[in-house]
């Protein structure tokens, strides 16, 4: 989940979810179809965000990162809360890597930062859980972002992400088959359609494969990996990547599920909370009076920047209110992914809705009331499930998690959401 530009869509997210799935395109070849169907231990897991990330380089003109590269006060799963996720049902996890210290350190640096990466997989296998590992470029980074590494094949970092995923093929293949994947990129900012990305990805395609033919890898449509994007993506081409899954994430509407979220750009989502899931359980009336308050607990920004952002806040609000989305609104938009899927004969099986969830509300954030929340979590699962797709729900911890930073007490009511049990 990466702040892309995305979250600017308020009002057409409403709309675009009524628009159909291509049906018209040629299926794969049924060996491709075939292949890794209902193989591999990825149908219900969780994001372990940030364990590889939350990252201390030093400022510009630096490009570097102190040693050891991540915040220690970042939480980071133990052995034994892994084993409670697997007792919660859940069967793997998929593990965001920022590879920017991988590429800014020298040799010595890039191998202990490759040894922990082993350790990590190694400790989750060992809880009976897989791993997908998801080089996540961090697009708050000054100098490793992915505009440098991902924007073209002839981005100025784009030899060195590609070394690090083939580096990283090689390594995740000597752990169990089925049990470990390889994501190469995260929510490419490419648009939907775009040659460019599809160039980008088979070429770090064909430096996974390089150094394995067996570990699978997971492809995603541009547009940061939203519906639009899969539904966008010609398989064809990939199938010489076999075995290969696919991904998309889901947060639709981004009004209820990234209300409060201090980190969007957007100057609606600051004071924006209270917004209910479904729709029909609140009103507009109270909500904007939610904002209200928010906004007048806001010293910071400045009066005229307030009253604008209202007025925007007001108009998108009175949409999601008319609209009022429920589970039907979630159906629609997932339909046109399992559409895709069907249309170019690939087993739901195969395509993993890679990241969904919404901000809660707690001593750090004004976000959506906890039970819309969960009922949100509860729809977005069931859909994803009654549609064939395996998930990964984000996040473990901080403001979209499951489980507490500091306690590693599991919230009874995600895992209730996600169809999981309480650990005894």
């Amino acid at each position: 989940m990466t702040g892309w530009s995305r979250r600017r869509l308020l009002t057409t997210a409403l709309s675009t979810a009524l628009v159909p799935a291509a049906a018209s395109l040629a299926p794969l070849s049924t060996s491709s179809a075939l292949a890794a169907n209902s193989e591999w231990r990825f149908r219900r897991g969780v994001n372990a965000w940030p364990w590889f990330a939350l990252t201390r380089e030093f400022p510009a003109p630096r490009t570097d990162y102190d040693w050891p590269p991540f915040q220690s006060q970042r939480p980071v799963p133990t052995p034994d809360d892994l084993g409670r996720l697997r007792q919660t049902g859940l069967d793997f996890i998929r593990l965001p890597v920022d590879p920017g210290p991988f590429l800014a350190g020298d040799d010595a640096t890039r191998g202990k930062l490759l040894d922990m990466l082993d350790a990590a997989v190694a400790v989750t296998l060992d809880a009976g859980l897989g791993i997908i590992v998801n080089v996540q470029a961090n697009g708050a980074t000054h100098y490793w972002n992915p505009d440098r590494m991902l924007s073209s094949t002839e981005a100025p970092a784009f030899h060195l992400y590609r070394a690090l995923v083939g580096e990283l093929a090689g390594r995740l293949a000597r752990f169990a088959p089925g049990m470990v994947a390889l994501e190469p990129v995260n929510e490419p900012a490419q648009s939907c359609d775009s040659n460019v990305w599809s160039q980008v990805q088979a070429s770090l395609l064909t430096a996974a494969r390089a150094s394995s033919r067996t570990l699978p890898l997971v492809v995603t449509g541009g547009c940061g990996s939203m519906v639009s994007g899969l539904a966008a993506l010609d398989p064809a081409p990939l199938a010489s990547f076999e075995p290969i899954l696919f991904t998309f994430h889901f947060y639709e509407p981004y009004l209820f599920s990234h209300q409060g979220a201090p980190w969007m750009r957007e100057p609606v989502y600051r004071s924006l909370n209270n917004v209910p899931w479904p729709a029909s359980a609140g009103s507009l009336d109270a909500t904007l009076a939610s904002v209200r308050a928010r906004m007048a607990q806001d010293s910071e920004t400045p009066e005229a920047d307030k009253q604008a952002a209202y007025a925007e806040t007001e108009r998108v609000l009175k949409v999601y209110f008319d609209a009022r989305p429920d589970r039907w609104f979630i159906d629609k938009y997932l339909g046109q992914a399992r559409a895709w899927a069907d249309a170019h004969g690939i087993a739901p099986e195969r395509v993993i809705m890679g990241e969904f969830g919404a901000l809660r509300t707690d001593a750090r954030y004004v976000a959506a009331p906890n039970p819309d929340r969960a009922r949100y979590i509860s729809d977005v699962r069931q859909s994803a499930e009654a549609a064939g797709f395996p998930w990964a729900f984000w996040d473990l911890f901080d403001g979209m998690g499951m489980m507490d930073d500091t306690t590693r007490a599991l919230d009874p009511a995600i895992v209730e959401a996600l169809g999981l049990r309480m650990p005894g």
